[in-house]
């Protein structure tokens, strides 16, 4: 007589469901990446200031708006693409030298200020300090001063931090040595040897600045 087949998958499972079991409850490392230093103008820009820059399409598009519906439209389209966010061509760097700067403010802000202000020409120097191209304006009660900065990954515009000087004062304070005194923008090229530097929330009562820069024409001594 033949023995009956002893069935085995009875011992088999509880085996299998312990293997499941010691394989679940197997600890886990998890490896956290550490953050990456920030590098270049970001490095060196305050938060604010770099929200700032992050959101001017934002500002590009508030401050259009209310200079058009305050009836400034033929003003804006006049400007061409100066006034175009989607304006900025490649090379942006400028060559140093003497220009002639141009004020735009556009919107008002908390309900203070022009929907749209265009203001006479004034001197300004593009210069170089190292590798780094400066910006300053030479003439006025308040004259902005900085750094150009490159943005990895963009042709098409560089990085503006500055500062103000007011009044009498013989030169502006350093970035970030005074807070209230700060200014951060975008330095594009629309056209040939025509330049703009946006700032928006500028210090002031204006949604967005623009200035224009051209190369100031050159005298010739008799």
């Amino acid at each position: 007589m033949k023995r009956p087949r002893t069935r085995r998958w009875p011992v088999l499972a509880p085996l299998l469901l312990l293997a499941g079991c010691a394989q679940k409850e197997r600890p886990q490392i998890l490896v956290e990446e550490a953050a990456k230093p920030e590098t270049g103008w970001r490095s060196v820009a305050r938060d604010e200031d770099v929200a700032k820059i992050e959101a001017l399409g934002a500002a590009w598009a508030e401050a259009l708006d209310a200079a058009r519906r305050a009836g400034f439209s033929r003003q804006v389209a006049g400007e061409g693409p100066l006034l175009q966010p989607a304006g900025a061509l490649p090379r942006a760097a400028p060559s140093p030298g003497a220009y002639m700067c141009r004020l735009i403010r556009m919107g008002p802000r908390e309900g203070k200020g022009a929907a749209y202000n265009a203001f006479k020409p004034f001197f300004c120097n593009i210069g170089v300090n190292g590798e780094q191209l400066s910006i300053t304006k030479q003439t006025g009660s308040e004259r902005p001063a900085g750094y150009l900065w490159e943005e990895e990954g963009s042709s098409k515009r560089l990085i503006f931090l500055g500062s103000l000087a007011l009044g009498n004062e013989d030169a502006p304070l350093g970035y970030g040595d005074d807070p209230t005194r700060d200014m951060a923008g975008v330095f594009e090229r629309v056209a040939t040897f025509r330049y703009r530097l946006v700032i928006p929330s500028p210090r002031g009562t204006s949604k967005l600045d623009v200035i224009e820069l051209v190369p100031a024409p050159v005298q010739v001594e008799e």
